[in-house]
């Protein structure tokens, strides 16, 4: 696919070249004009359209602003060089040659270059905020702007090819079900989420196992309470799907604090003949020290104006009763300790966890990069967020290393920033995690 996207930019790039190079040659055959204004609309319309072998219209629009993006940047030079010695022809003996000529270069460049950053900043999901603001910027600067479109392209055509490969894997699979489990998956939430149709808390995993057959629901309880507040929301939850669904039981994938809510449900609870599995992913089993030591240096005036603002904002986006300190509390190291050695799991649910650590701060994305020295400070080695002492639980247990030096941070986990990371696939982890427990039965 790479040589073949190379081999569509390089004819691109020489058709570009000479249309916007050619005043000259219009000024002596004018007739060419009816074949270069079709070509040059075509480009614009419909570079690299064809050329990927997609349905998703994103997909295509982006990579049709990396070919007219390359191909521009690969001209540019071209029109450069071509004018130098085109002034040193025609000046000043036919200066007016000169100055039409390079207007007709520069509007044209114009358009393809716009026609393609615009495509780009429009559909890219891997181009971040930071790049974007950087080729803004430096849209002005001569060098560094040809430098910003570098590492844009960059971007934007990995995430092209990372995303049509995807598709491909996910197309040559699709008759096998890898993930169509005997059991429907309940994805549990952590705390201070909602499960919303708008913005989905798993980012793009939910979709990526429904396209390999899984069958997948969501806890849909508040996003911050107690912990048994919370697992009396989940046990009602499970057993209101398992009637209707008439299913038996269910596969249970919780992230963060969602993992120790079905914990109590299960244990403390009764919603343990209707749990095939629990699989918790960077779940704080034994507390987080930092947020014992966050209550305990706070003032009791500034914690309860915090948790009543986010009280009052939360219930405002359907939460009936959200309790912003409750669920704090319960995930300091003394409430969750005391709840580990208390929760016993019946021996029937398969039990495993996952966990994950960061490389460094900067691996993970506001706030974690500012929280991940803070735990690391009294927890050790973290995720941004929970230590990884705190991860271990059930009988198969998976630590994620970092990958690089970057590693994998709480939000990496559920895909919160939909970002393709260098090494670790977090939609295909999911793939392989939800395969293993078809594999096993469940």
């Amino acid at each position: 696919m790479k040589k073949a996207l190379t081999f569509v930019i390089i004819i691109y790039f020489i058709i570009i070249s000479i249309i916007a190079n050619s005043y000259t040659m219009l000024a002596n055959e004018p007739k060419i004009l009816f074949l270069f204004v079709p070509l040059f609309l075509f480009i614009n319309i419909f570079a690299g359209v064809f050329f990927l072998k997609t349905k998703s219209k994103r997909l295509k629009i982006c990579c049709h602003g990396n070919v007219l993006l390359s191909a521009f940047m690969l001209s540019l030079p071209v029109s450069v060089v071509y004018h130098i010695v085109l002034a040193f022809k025609t000046i000043p003996d036919n200066y007016l040659t000169f100055i039409w000529s390079a207007l007709l270069c520069i509007c044209l460049e114009a358009i393809v270059f716009w026609n393609g950053i615009i495509c780009v900043y429009l559909t890219s999901v891997q181009l971040g905020i930071n790049q974007r603001i950087i080729g803004i910027i430096c849209g002005m600067i001569p060098i560094a702007n040809l430098i910003a479109l570098y590492v844009i392209l960059k971007a934007t055509f990995k995430e092209v090819i990372t995303e049509t490969q995807k598709q491909k894997i996910n197309l040559q699979r699709k008759s096998q079900n890898i993930c169509k489990t005997k059991y429907p998956i309940l994805m549990v939430h952590g705390v201070f989420f909602r499960d919303t149709k708008y913005f989905n808390y798993w980012g793009r995993i939910p979709k990526e196992l429904e396209q390999n057959g899984a069958e997948i629901y969501y806890g849909n309880h508040q996003s911050a309470s107690s912990i048994a507040d919370s697992a009396e929301e989940l046990s009602e939850r499970i057993k209101t799907l398992v009637k209707e669904l008439n299913c038996e039981k269910i596969n249970i994938i919780a992230h963060s604090k969602g993992g120790l809510d079905c914990r109590y449900a299960i244990s403390n609870l009764d919603a343990a003949p209707h749990v095939a599995s629990l699989t918790t992913i960077n779940t704080p089993h034994r507390g987080c020290e930092f947020a014992d030591y966050l209550l305990t240096k706070i003032s009791v005036g500034l914690k309860n104006k915090v948790a009543s603002t986010y009280n009052a904002a939360l219930r405002k986006f359907g939460d009936k009763n959200p309790d912003f300190l409750a669920a704090v509390n319960d995930l300091t190291a003394g409430v969750c300790t005391k709840l580990d050695s208390e929760m016993k799991t019946p021996p029937e649910i398969f039990c495993q966890s996952v966990g994950s650590v960061l490389a460094k701060a900067q691996g993970g994305k506001f706030p974690l990069n500012f929280s991940y020295h803070l735990v690391k400070h009294f927890d050790g080695p973290n995720d941004g967020l929970v230590s990884s002492k705190s991860f271990k639980w059930g009988e198969k247990y998976t630590l994620l290393t970092p990958s690089k030096k970057r590693g994998i941070s709480h939000g990496d986990m559920i895909d919160l920033n939909r970002e393709n990371i260098d090494g670790f696939d977090i939609r295909e982890f999911y793939v392989e995690l939800v395969k293993d427990l078809k594999d096993r039965g469940l």
